[in-house]
This record gives C-alpha cells, structure tokens and sequence, in this order.
C-alpha cells in the first residue's frame, strides 16, 4: 500500500494525544479537568482517543501484515523489529537517567529493582513500572507508565497469527473475525462487569476487551478491504455525526467500537493535501510514545511545572526524542525487516520510501 495516505500524521497525532492526557495526572492535576472531558460529559479523555485510534490502525496493517508473511516465522520478525529495538534502547536510557534521581534509603546498587527493570520491562508481562526510589516525590511515580500497552498489543499480534494457518480461505478468515468482533464486543457492553477486573499473564480483562475490541475491528475491515470502499467522504460525515450524537446523549460506549473504527480508518483513506506527505519525516509516533513519560517525570522532578508548562515542553522534547528514535534506531531496525521479504532482485526494484510501516 502506497502512502498516499494520512496515516503517519493520524499516528503522530495520536502519540501527541496521550502526552497531552499524561500531562495532567502526572503534574498532579486531575485528568478530568481536560476540556474533551468536560464538554462530553465524562465519557473520553485525550488518551483514549490515542490508544483507541492506535489499536484501529494496528489491527488494519498487521492483518495485512500477516497476508504479506510468507510465514509465521517472517511475520514475527517483522513485528520483533518493530517493537524490541526501540524499546531496550529507550529502557537502557530509563537505566542511566534513573541514578541521577535516585532517593531511595538503600544504595542505589544493592535495590534489586533496578536489575529487573530492563528484563521484566523487554519481557513485555513482566511489566514493572517503577522502581522504589526514583520519582517518590512525583504526583505519579511510575517511570513509563505508557509500556503497559506494549504487552496488550503484542498479545494480539499472537492472537490475530492463528488466522495465518487459514490465509487460502479468505471468507472464513472474515467470519472468524466477525465471530470474535462480535463475542468481544458483546462481553464488553453487557459483561464487563463480572471479567473487566480479572486478569491473565497481568492483562486485565478491562484493557483486553476494550482495545482488543478496536484492534479486532481494525483487522476485520483490512479482511473486507475497507480501503477499497466508496463514497468514503459521505460515510467518514455520516460516521462523525454518529458519534456527535452519541456524545450528546450520553451513549458513546455503547457505539464507540462500531463507528470510531470506521471514521478513523475513513480519514486514513482520504488523502489531504500536505498530511498526507507527513510520512517525508519518518514515523516519530512510537518514539513519542515510549519517550514521553520519563521525559515528563524528569521535568516534573527537577523543575514541578504547571500542567501547560508540562504540556508544552514535554511535546516539544518528546518530538525531538521522537525523531532521534525513528532514525538512529527504528528506520535502522526495519532495514532487515525488508531484507526477510525481499530477495535481492526485488530489492532493487521496490521504492521502501512509498510503503507503510507496519
């Protein structure tokens, strides 16, 4: 799929919108204080709309990913390079920060939390979030709050690889995620009740059901080749003024998994004059994902900002952050990415610059 698409900015556009949300709490103000969360009653907050529009968006291309592996072998290399690179680097440098904030009452090398940070963090279910010591005085005292998601999102790159052993029957591919749309779906609206709080591997039911819900619908629309739909600008109004409604009457959860997929899909496909070439700067989203929240608890630890002094300086730093990682690590990473797809001739031939990176 060529980017003649706006889906880079929809991705560094969502990152923004959890460091935005991250700004409130971890200033020690009230995340409900966020005006999407006064004007639409309590129902969203800005990083949900991020995470949600992140999941749709993964579920959309690895599906298609999976379509384009030769097999389960290349598909998990793929989604290895995408994740793991990044990801120790910016634990390694969470790693060297850490002693220059470190108050802990033990000595800073016989905290035995600090050796398992790294491991149990790159372990993706052994998450750990803090370590005892380091960021005490903080309003929120984890270091990355924002790599809990990693593990969820990595749980449904296995779940949506099983449909790989049924990749010749492309209807029964559709129906299985149908079935699975459906059953989360249902499970999420009239029993989140009773499994919301349960969890399995550290996964709670909550986060599995709700974001599995999104990236479920992401992958069931890649399956019936959404891209190709028509009318795609009447559908993305019809679908905007659903969820207008749903706001004002109070019921956005209840629909928010049926037409939040579909608009943010629609205006992935709808190219825009300039957005769509946003993709010239390399994808910063993850980068400004994983960076964001060390990078606005340091600030809070050495300078206790205001939350739009948070705001404000932890985008612009973690843009840069953002940047650095695309090119000095993730570009670099997903360069044997393509070396697993492409043999030599191929690779003389393919254009990488003009497609998405999934």
């Amino acid at each position: 799929m060529t980017k003649n698409n706006n889906f880079d900015f929809l991705r560094f556009l969502f990152a923004l919108l959890v460091v935005v949300s991250h700004s409130y709490p971890i200033s020690g103000d009230n995340e409900r204080s966020q005006w999407i969360y006064q004007i639409t009653n309590g129902q969203i907050v800005l990083a949900q709309i991020g995470l949600s529009g992140f999941f749709i968006i993964s579920g959309y291309f690895i599906f298609q990913s999976l379509e384009r592996s030769k097999d389960l072998l290349d598909y998990f290399k793929k989604r290895f390079l995408r994740l793991f690179p990044a990801l120790a680097v910016v634990l390694i440098l969470s790693i060297i920060l850490v002693p220059f904030v470190y108050e802990g009452e033990v000595s800073f090398f016989k905290n035995t939390a600090v050796y398992t940070y790294v491991p149990y963090n790159l372990s993706l279910f052994g998450f750990q979030s803090s370590i005892k010591g380091i960021f005490d005085t903080n309003a929120y005292h984890a270091i990355n709050g924002s790599l809990w998601t990693i593990r969820y999102e990595f749980s449904l790159y296995i779940a949506v690889a099983l449909l790989f052993f049924f990749r010749t029957q492309k209807q029964l591919v559709t129906f299985m995620l149908l079935v699975g749309f459906t059953i989360f779906m249902l499970l999420y609206t009239f029993c989140l009740n009773r499994f919301g709080g349960s969890s399995l591997f550290g996964l709670q039911g909550i986060h599995v059901l709700n974001l599995g819900t999104f990236f479920i619908s992401g992958s069931l629309l890649a399956s019936l080749q959404f891209e190709k739909i028509k009318h795609k600008s009447i559908i993305l109004g019809i679908s905007i003024l659903i969820l207008v409604l749903s706001l004002y009457f109070n019921c956005y959860d209840s629909v928010k998994h049926l037409v939040f997929p579909i608009a943010v899909l629609l205006i992935g496909f709808i190219p825009l004059p300039f957005i769509r070439t946003f993709g010239k700067f390399g994808d910063m989203s993850y980068g400004i994902y994983i960076y964001s929240f060390p990078i606005q608890q340091t600030l809070m630890y050495f300078f206790k900002l205001k939350t739009y002094e948070l705001l404000i300086f932890s985008v612009m730093i973690s843009i840069v952050f953002g940047c650095l990682s695309w090119h000095l690590i993730e570009k670099r990473a997903l360069k044997y990415k393509r070396e697993f797809i492409l043999n030599k001739e191929d690779k003389e031939k393919f254009d990488w610059g003009k497609i998405v990176n999934v």
